[in-house]
């Protein structure tokens, strides 16, 4: 009688404690308890490649005079006849962006005499002043970069193209990268012996599109005389991370 009621009281006291636990450690006790779900990680690359429709210019005016005053007009001058024939050539003010305007002097280096330093002496300033330029009709990207030259751009003249909406073809990348990770999945479940189940999780990530060298004939005899330009492809590139759920 006595080892029944001992028994009895040991089950009474375990009991008690499980019921005592705070909740929280109710909840870990239960979720260790229970068999984790099987899954499966995927990543997958999908790639769409368009034609530019827009470059993007960034060069800048450097003139070099006896005072800054000089220095700022000669510039200002120089840059206003840029702008005045990029606004002939229909480029609107939207697409004309001014930036990294500076001055700075410049400096004479004096020996040291008999070895005691001597301060540079300051003999003229430097005045650049930079401009962003949005060209959305191709075919006159070759004559505006000639023509921006000889009005007084001499410094810079980057070139990067890109595309004003290139949602579509964005679209196309995201469907072949999810195409390529479910293909992956796939492949790797057969492998395993083990049939996909449903998606638990989808992330994407979509870096900077990348230009390939890859020139475009056509494009280049629509452009103006000037300056050779080729403009390529842009390749959009999108990768997607699934979580599958793996069935026995």
């Amino acid at each position: 009688m006595i080892a029944k009621n001992a028994r009895t009281a040991l089950i009474l006291a375990a009991f008690t404690t499980f019921s005592t636990l705070p909740m929280g450690a109710s909840a870990a006790f239960a979720q260790a308890s229970t068999p984790r779900e099987a899954v499966i990680n995927v990543s997958g690359e999908g790639q769409a490649a368009i034609v530019p429709d827009m470059a993007i210019l960034s060069f800048s005016v450097v003139k070099q005079a006896d005072t800054a005053a000089a220095a700022l007009d000669a510039n200002s001058k120089a840059l206003a006849e840029v702008l005045k024939a990029l606004k002939a050539d229909k480029i609107d003010d939207k697409d004309l962006q001014t930036s990294n305007f500076s001055i700075q002097p410049l400096y004479k280096q004096v020996e040291p005499k008999d070895g005691v330093y001597v301060a540079p002496e300051i003999i003229g300033y430097q005045v650049s002043n930079g401009l962003t330029v949005r060209v959305r009709d191709l075919a006159k990207l070759g004559g505006i970069m000639d023509t921006s030259v000889k009005l007084g751009i001499n410094q810079g003249g980057d070139i990067s193209f890109t595309n004003d909406k290139p949602d579509a073809t964005v679209e196309e990348a995201r469907k072949a990268a999810v195409a390529n990770a479910v293909e992956k999945a796939k492949t790797l479940a057969a492998a395993a012996g083990v049939k996909l189940g449903r998606i638990i999780e989808i992330n994407e990530n979509m870096p900077r599109p990348m230009a390939q060298p890859m020139v475009r004939a056509a494009m280049m005899k629509e452009m103006d005389a000037g300056v050779p330009i080729a403009a390529g492809e842009n390749t959009y590139t999108v990768t997607v991370n699934l979580t599958f759920a793996l069935e026995q």
